[in-house]
Order: C-alpha cells, then sequence, then structure tokens
C-alpha cells in the first residue's frame, strides 16, 4: 500500500485513467455543436476537424510562460461544417469540467480563432488544457490582449451551443 493513499483511491485511479476523454480515438466524438445548427445537433470527431484546413499561430498566453504554436482549424469552419446559422449572435462553449463562456459569433467571422487540437505539433492531452482549445491569436492583435479576449478562449472543449 502506498502511504496517504485509500484502498478506494488505488482503485479509482485506474478506472480514471481509462476514461474515454483521455484516449479518444480520431473517430470518437470530440465536439458536439447544438442549437441553431441544421439538423440540431452535430457530433464532430478529430478526425471530422483535422479534415477541415488547419491553421497554426505562434502566441503568448496568460497561462503559458512562452510562446507557443496551436494548429487546428478556424472556429467559423467547425461552424460551417456544423451547419450553424451563422446569423446567430453567441455561441455558448462548454469545458469538460462543465465551465462555460458566451463568445459573441462575430469574433469567429473577424478573427482567427481556431479551435486547436495540437500544442507545438502534438496532440493537447486533458491534463495540458486537451484535447481542444478555443484560442486567439493574441499576440496578432493589440485588440485582442485584454481580459475581455483572454476570459473567452477555453480549454477541454467539450461542446458549442449556437444561440
Amino acid at each position: 500500500m502506498i502511504p496517504g493513499l485509500s484502498r478506494r483511491a488505488l482503485i479509482a485511479v485506474p478506472a480514471l485513467l481509462a476514461a474515454p476523454w483521455l484516449h479518444a480515438s480520431e473517430h470518437e466524438v470530440a465536439l458536439q455543436v447544438t442549437g441553431r445548427v441544421k439538423s440540431g445537433s452535430v457530433r464532430l470527431s478529430l478526425a471530422d476537424l483535422k479534415k477541415l484546413p488547419q491553421l497554426s499561430f505562434v502566441t503568448n498566453t496568460p497561462w503559458t510562460r512562452e510562446p507557443h504554436m496551436y494548429a487546428g482549424p478556424l472556429l467559423r469552419d467547425v461552424l460551417v461544417a456544423a451547419g450553424a446559422d451563422l446569423s446567430a449572435t453567441t455561441i455558448r462553449a462548454v469545458a469538460l469540467n462543465d465551465y462555460q463562456i458566451s463568445i459573441p459569433l462575430k469574433d469567429a467571422l473577424s478573427y482567427p480563432v481556431i479551435v486547436a487540437h495540437q500544442r507545438d505539433g502534438q496532440p493537447m492531452p486533458v491534463r495540458d488544457r486537451g484535447p481542444l482549445f478555443i484560442i486567439y491569436p493574441f499576440d496578432s492583435d493589440a485588440d485582442l490582449q485584454s481580459t475581455r479576449f483572454y476570459q473567452r478562449a477555453i480549454w477541454q472543449l467539450k461542446s458549442i451551443q449556437v444561440d
């Protein structure tokens, strides 16, 4: 027995590591888009997201000590692929821990916001803000370097509701 760990904790750790969102395959659902979409709900796998045109950029964030390269499809391309109504005003992004943030849809249309699935050329694990991260190219525009935009970035993304 490991000092400080109960038998129950030793049983729970392997169960947690077996959780599907920790080891999702390319073809399992990575992102669900609901609300004002043509079919009411669209489930996209990582493979689906990788089929979309990819964009990468290097940027600093308030959460990292140095700039990193993030890569993934544009948020607007994800919304189009899901059949979202682009006349909607907001999207509600939800993380794996159910944290939610509202993002004006105009951000996705005005800025090269991406749904990143890679950082520095590697997939992002859940413990490191993955597997999906809505991120703005903060270093590309001084206007984006503000709390207002930093708060709209969301990691461990699991769903988007188009309102």
